[in-house]
This record gives structure tokens, C-alpha cells and sequence, in this order.
């Protein structure tokens, strides 16, 4: 009595697998299928909307073209919701939950009828946690992202979040622009529908999606109002039968190879340092280990091509208009594993032979011309960061690059800011700040890297200074800025153990940042530090306690990297 098509993929568990096939096909014909229906290739729509997540504005139609798509090319389209993930409105921090929505995707994927899935997101820890989870599912899968905003205007300028944001909110702390203006500013920063305007997380992951060959070509930089970005959804939901026919897996499409290509990809375009973190994570769950050193390396002889904020001066849309990733790509193809699987099912090399298209140089410089010859991301260690820590050379101040300078040490975010406006705080532009307790285990690895310029220094013109913690920044931020120092504080790492007063000195010339303090006297610190921590007791916050591992290894829990990662470990 039983069908043979995706509908008895993993049936019910009734102890009558007869039943449970004829249950679930009498539940499917409640909604309206007709059995020819019912008997083509089920394509699940991973959805990520919500009422929290302006990000995903336009999500029910790129639903729409992608069921358009899947029903053109033979298949049943069939749209699952899983929790989402708006930067801006979880608390502590929107990586304290990527890990739990990765999950909420891989079970779902796993429980469902489903021969492939369209994951459709775009907020900034949506796009990895869709990713982990398809990968440790590892149905045949395709990444559709919701794509950035479009500009808005603030009298002649050009705004685009969050830079803009961040550059005039300094200007409204150095008291330089009014409170009126800081409102207007902030009615008009945020447009449209889509995820930030800038290279910030949200549009360097779907930069790097598109790179590892996990999305249709040119998709990554399409304004999320534009009328391509619901055309590439049509052509990823006829895409999508396409793997469900040919089986191709994700876990056939991440490889080291392409993850090293995403990671000059990431050097290149100027692109967040969170980046790195997802990456390692992604990594982790098909057994590979991305290590800082291999970042060092491929920094050396990748270029910085693209002008965009925080890096440059342009935005998504003028990426998009430029060329968008696939002038990236050809830019970079003497430096890129050429033979690497898409969801196209043809090779990197096979796509990038196709006629090229106009590149604004403007926008994407050549390999001949870059915007920096190489060092967009660098990887430091030191005694405070014996397993590394992360500085975006291309958006800090080259002058801080070789600096030493006296610590002032905030003890954790409620204390920074306590203090980083008193008037009375010891602190001058060459002084380092340090923000302790601000890793994972601490506080959920917030971005609160971007430590704010002192206000009385914010008055007095400084723009800049060398700020240091194991938290992270913003995509869309810039400065001088140390992040994801492992171990973290809370985990016993020797940047818990720097005190005010203290000598700190950067080289990135040496690829170093250490505490000018004795061996001797740290240990003497660490043993006079409190032996335990207060750690959470029960739900989702110490599952996350209890299991995430360092930056190095992507934040991710030790229970979800493959087999063979988690031995490297």
C-alpha cells in the first residue's frame, strides 16, 4: 500500500509503517494536495522571518519565488519555519543562540520529508546557522539570502547602516552633533527591508556563501528590494530540484579547498572579522580545523579589492551594480582553488569561464591595483592571547600598528560602562583600553569590542585608539581593534590577569599583542584570582556554558563538530 516518493521519507513512529504512510498522506490531502502532487520531490523552504527581525522583511516573498521555481521544474515546495535570529533585538547577544538555531535546522531537516531544503535568511548569525545545521544534516541544500538594504539620506550624505550609525553616534558623544540631528539621523538610517547596508556580518557571510559554492552565482549582493533578488529566488527553487535529482550533498561542496577560498575571499573584500569565527565553525562541523596561522598565511598574498565601508566608501548596492562577487572571484582567480563542487553542479573554474560582465573599478579594484596589498585580517598572539585573537588591519588607524601604551582595564561591560564617561578616568589617546569577561562563557560574546572612545577623548578630537578584549565587533565597525582573545577571561585566560597601569604592546609587524609583565608576576595574579565562576544552572544558557568551545574553533558546542575535528582538538 505504500507510495514510493518523499512522502515516506522517515515516517511517524507508530510501530506500522503502513499506517503511518497512510496517515500522513490523508493529513497532506487536509491542505489541498492532489496525490500527483503529493508524488513529485519535496523541497523544503527553511524560513527564518519573524516579527524581531527586520533583516527578513521580504522573506514571505522570496517564499513565493522560490515555491514559483520549485513547482517549475517538478517539485512540491513545502515552507518550514525555524527560530530567528534579529542582531538587534536578543539579549545578551544574537551568537549566544547561532549554535541553538543551528540545531533547530539540522533536526528539522533530519525529522522532515525532504529530499532537498532552500534555507532563506540573511541577519548576521542566521546565514552560519543555517549553514552548520545543512551541513550536519547534510541533505542536498541551497542558501537563498534576504540581501541588503538599500541607502538612505541624511541632508546631502548618504546613509548606510551601521557604519553611519557608529560614525555619527561618535560625532553625537564628541558632542559635535545635536540630539535633533542624532533623531534624524536615526529615523533615516535604516530604510528598507534587508540586512545592513555595508561589508558588515550579514553581506560578508553571504559573500562567503556564495564563495564556498553554497548559492547561485551573483546572489549575494542583490538589494533585498530589488526585483533580481526575487528572481534569484525563482532560479533557487528550480535550482533546488535539481540537487534533490542529483544528490549532490553540502558536505560535497565544503571542502578545505573551499573553505580556503573563503577565507581569501574574506581578506579581500575587506569583510568581517566575525567571519573568521563562522568559518572555523562551518569548518568544524564537515571535520576541518581553520587555524589562525593558515588566516596569517593566505593574509600575506591576498589583496584587499573591495571599497566599501567600514573599509572603504561605497555600499552593497553600488557592490551589486559593480559586479558583486563574481568580479570578485575572477579578480581573485589566480589565487583560488578553481576546482572546487557548486550547487550548480559545475566547478568555481566552470562558472567564472562565462563571459565576464562590467566591474566598476571604483568599487572593485584589481589585483594590479588594490586597496591594500595584502593584511586585510590578521591573526595576533601573545602572553595575553596565547591561542590568538583577531585585528582587522584594514579598518583600524596604521599609525596604532606598532604602539605600546598603558592599560586601563574595565573588569567587565557593566563596569565600562560605569566608568568610560567619568570625567575622572586616567586615560589618554595612547593609554589601551582592555574589556574584560566579555567571551562566551562571560557574557555570550557580544559585539562590545568596539569599546567607545573616552568622552572627554571623543571632545578633545581622538578618533582612534587601541582597544583590546574577547568580545567581538561589528561588522560595520572600524579602529584599532583587538577581538576574540582566547582563552576568554572567564575561562582563566591571561587577558583576565592585565591591571590598569600595566605596559601593552601591539606589533603587527610581529603578529604579536602582550602584557610587558613578568611570567612570575601573572602566576602570582592567577593565584590570586576567585577559583570558581558563577555558571548557569539550567536551560539553553548552560547547555551554551557547559559546551561552547573558544573562538578558535567557531563558538561552536563540542558535541556538533564532526568526529574528526573534535579529535584535532
Amino acid at each position: 500500500m505504500r507510495s514510493k516518493n518523499d512522502l515516506d521519507k522517515g515516517l511517524t513512529g507508530y510501530g506500522d509503517a503502513d499506517f503511518a504512510s497512510y496517515l500522513r498522506r490523508s493529513f497532506a490531502k487536509s491542505m489541498g494536495y492532489s496525490s500527483a502532487m503529493l508524488g513529485r520531490p519535496i523541497i523544503g523552504i527553511a524560513t527564518s522571518a519573524s516579527g524581531f527581525n527586520n533583516c527578513h522583511r521580504m522573506t514571505p516573498q522570496l517564499v513565493e519565488a522560490v515555491k514559483r521555481g520549485v513547482i517549475a521544474a517538478g517539485g512540491l515546495p513545502l515552507e518550514f519555519p525555524t527560530i530567528s535570529l534579529g542582531e538587534v533585538f536578543l539579549h545578551p547577544t544574537s551568537m549566544m543562540f547561532r549554535n541553538l538555531m543551528s540545531m533547530d535546522v539540522e533536526e528539522m531537516i533530519r525529522a522532515q520529508p525532504m529530499s532537498a531544503v532552500v534555507l532563506i535568511g540573511g541577519c548576521d548569525k542566521t546565514v552560519p546557522a543555517q549553514v552548520m545545521g545543512a551541513l550536519s544534516a547534510d541533505v542536498p541544500a541551497i542558501q537563498l539570502v534576504a540581501g541588503p538594504m538599500m541607502t538612505g539620506r541624511y541632508h546631502a550624505e548618504r546613509l548606510g547602516a551601521c557604519t553611519d550609525c557608529r560614525k555619527y553616534w561618535g560625532r553625537y558623544r564628541a558632542e559635535e552633533i545635536s540630539e535633533c540631528e542624532i533623531g534624524e539621523i536615526e529615523h533615516n538610517l535604516a530604510v528598507t527591508a534587508g540586512t545592513c547596508a555595508v561589508m558588515g556580518t550579514a553581506s560578508t557571510m553571504a559573500c562567503l556563501v556564495e564563495t564556498l559554492g553554497l548559492s547561485l552565482p551573483g546572489g549575494a549582493a542583490i538589494p533585498a528590494v530589488h526585483a533580481d533578488r526575487l528572481r534569484q529566488g525563482e532560479a533557487t527553487g528550480m535550482r533546488a530540484v535539481g540537487l534533490a535529482q542529483s544528490g549532490i550533498r553540502p558536505t560535497q561542496i565544503v571542502t578545505r579547498e573551499s573553505l580556503e577560498n573563503a577565507i581569501r575571499v574574506l581578506l579581500a573584500i575587506g569583510g568581517s572579522t566575525n567571519g573568521v569565527i563562522h568559518l572555523a565553525a562551518i569548518a568544524g562541523r564537515v571535520g576541518i580545523d581553520i587555524s589562525l596561522r593558515d588566516v596569517n598565511r593566505l593574509s600575506e598574498s591576498t589583496p584587499v579589492l573591495v571599497n566599501l565601508k567600514p573599509v572603504g566608501e561605497y555600499y552593497m548596492e553600488d557592490f551589486h551594480a559593480a559586479g558583486g562577487m563574481p568580479a570578485v572571484l575572477r579578480g581573485l582567480k589566480p589565487l583560488l582553488n578553481l576546482n572546487c563542487l557548486t550547487v550548480t553542479g559545475e566547478t568555481l573554474e566552470e562558472q567564472l569561464a562565462r563571459c565576464p560582465e562590467f566591474v566598476d573599478r571604483r568599487v572593485i579594484h584589481s589585483m594590479e591595483d588594490p586597496i591594500r596589498r595584502n593584511g586585510g585580517l590578521l591573526a595576533l598572539f601573545g602572553n595575553v592571547a596565547p591561542n590568538g585573537a583577531i585585528l582587522k588591519c584594514a579598518a583600524a588607524d596604521d599609525r596604532l600598528f606598532e604602539h605600546g601604551g598603558r592599560a586601563v582595564v574595565f573588569k567587565d561591560l557593566n563596569d565600562l560602562a560605569a566608568r568610560i564617561d567619568d570625567p575622572q578616568l586616567e586615560v589618554s589617546a595612547d593609554s589601551v583600553l582592555v574589556l574584560q569577561n566579555a567571551g562566551c562563557v562571560a557574557a555570550g560574546m557580544p559585539e562590545a569590542g568596539y569599546l567607545p572612545i573616552p568622552a572627554k577623548l571623543a571632545r578633545a578630537g581622538i578618533k582612534d585608539m587601541v582597544r583590546i578584549s574577547d568580545a567581538r565587533m561589528s561588522g560595520t565597525a572600524f579602529g584599532t581593534i583587538i577581538l576574540h582573545v582566547s582563552p576568554e577571561s572567564a575561562m582563566g585566560g591571561p587577558l583576565g590577569l592585565v591591571r590598569t597601569g600595566d605596559e601593552m604592546k601591539l606589533s603587527v609587524r610581529e603578529r604579536s599583542i602582550d602584557v610587558l609583565v613578568s611570567e612570575q608576576d601573572l602566576q602570582a595574579r592567577r593565584r590570586e584570582m576567585p577559583a570558581t565562576r558563577v555558571r548557569p544552572t539550567r536551560g539553553y544558557a548552560k547547555l551554551y556554558a557547559d559546551s561552547v568551545l573558544g573562538p578558535e574553533f567557531g563558538c561552536d558546542f563540542n558535541f556538533l563538530r564532526k568526529e574528526s575535528a573534535r579529535a584535532a582538538k
